[in-house]
């Protein structure tokens, strides 16, 4: 066997023979290693795989690579800080870019939120966020409030709160009832009104009265938060119809149940603005974010609080105003990286420059009407969806090989069921967008002909 710690950098870029011990998050793991496939660096828009070959990446990592690849300030301030202080917990004990990087923070966010709990994921956020929710109505008297409502289609980390409130079926079917108590919204997918639609939908506000019967249902005086995304994406980027969050909004704050929004896709620039919460004018509770925080380079997530439901929290009589946290909340190295992304964001006016290149982003997705199987296309912000006509078959097939035949023209890009899920890092220009749109158009004409 060779020596482990003999092996050159060189020689971890090639993959071992033996793939058995890993096993793989989210993966048809029998599939995978039957056929696997590597990449072995990543710079600006590209990942680079073990034989040279480039691949634009089309969906920044997994949603978070919104900065580009390896960029040099951030790699830089992760090298420097874990020379320094590689480690330190926050139970009891603080270390100061927990605090420098807080402050940075609130300064982006929506108007109210003065307070930030620091995870180590975007599952760890969500459940965070129920479980300061919860926390909250005990804490003000109110701890008969306890049942929690998701969305069909909705999805919020693999962690087992988080999981509860999803709605993606067979994400939760291995694991049983998980959580009591948990109802859930209908989605908002509507191609018979909706479909092509540029930007939010002007059909479906009448998704979110469906929060009323719900509501009717359990007893509001039960109902400790209400989760969805802004745009909804694992369950196939979905944008809110006109006026779906405001109404949201408004039936919350009738029955006196916080809203929040699960911004783990959407926050730090995709939208825009530094979150959706903003750039589609509602504000919630709570926010939950991860991904962009740190450009995809260390762990982390987090929770944004409302300055009233931090004051909330306090009125408990427990010393530990919230008996929650982990190993990894406020790690240096992540709040290093973390605060260098939010120089790169300011420095490189990336977040107004979404907001700029979104329009073109839109065209060049729209223009694949009329290619074959093309079924609808969703967009918003730098976020964007193909919809592919099922084949009789199996669902699914058509999007995953024509995700198949991108990835050998040098594009890589997801296929959720019949949908690719499209999310290029904020750097993305003119040239590489139409780059993405022409293998779409080229692969999926190449599935026709496959037929």
């Amino acid at each position: 066997m060779q020596n482990g710690n003999a092996m050159t950098e060189t020689a971890f870029d090639i993959p071992p023979n033996n793939l058995e011990t890993f096993m793989m998050p989210m993966t048809s793991n029998r599939s995978f290693k039957s056929s696997p496939f590597f990449f072995s660096g990543a710079q600006g828009m590209h990942y680079t795989m073990p034989d040279g070959r480039k691949q634009l990446d089309a969906i920044a990592g997994l949603w978070c690579v919104n900065a580009g690849h390896c960029h040099p300030k951030i790699i830089e301030a992760i090298s420097r800080q874990a020379a320094k202080l590689d480690y330190s917990s926050s139970f009891g004990i603080g270390h100061p870019l927990a605090f420098h990087y807080t402050n940075r923070l609130v300064e982006i966010a929506p108007n109210g939120f003065g307070h930030v709990f620091l995870a180590g994921s975007g599952s760890e956020a969500v459940d965070s966020a129920l479980k300061i929710a919860l926390a909250y109505q005990r804490a003000r008297g109110q701890g008969n409030r306890q049942r929690l409502i998701g969305r069909q289609r909705g999805y919020h980390g693999v962690g087992f709160g988080g999981l509860s409130v999803s709605g993606i079926g067979w994400q939760r079917a291995q694991f049983g009832v998980l959580l009591p108590g948990v109802a859930h919204l209908p989605h908002t997918h509507d191609l018979v009104r909706n479909a092509f639609s540029r930007g939010q939908p002007a059909h479906g506000v009448d998704f979110a009265d469906a929060l009323e019967p719900i509501l009717a249902a359990c007893d509001p005086s039960t109902v400790a938060a209400v989760i969805v995304e802004p745009v909804a994406g694992a369950g196939g980027l979905l944008p809110p119809p006109q006026g779906y969050l405001q109404r949201l909004r408004k039936i919350c704050d009738r029955h006196d149940i916080l809203l929040i929004f699960d911004e783990v896709v959407t926050g730090f620039g995709r939208m825009g603005a530094p979150f959706a919460a903003q750039s589609l004018g509602v504000t919630p509770d709570l926010i939950t974010c991860a991904k962009g925080m740190t450009n995809g380079a260390v762990p982390m997530g987090g929770v944004l609080v409302r300055d009233q439901v931090y004051a909330g929290l306090l009125e408990t009589k427990s010393p530990v105003e919230l008996a929650h946290g982990y190993t990894y909340s406020g790690h240096p190295l992540a709040c290093a990286a973390a605060l260098a992304t939010l120089d790169v964001y300011v420095e490189e006016d990336l977040f107004a420059r979404a907001g700029r290149i979104a329009p073109l982003w839109e065209d060049a997705l729209h223009s694949l009407r009329g290619t074959p199987y093309v079924r609808d296309i969703r967009n918003l912000g730098l976020l964007g969806a193909v919809e592919i006509e099922a084949s009789a078959e199996n669902v699914g097939d058509r999007a995953r090989k024509c995700a198949e035949l991108c990835f050998e023209r040098g594009v890589f890009m997801r296929a959720l069921g019949d949908t690719l899920i499209l999310s290029p890092p904020l750097v993305i220009n003119e040239a590489q967008i139409h780059e993405i749109r022409d293998a779409i158009a080229a692969s999926l004409k190449e599935v026709a002909n496959l037929a």
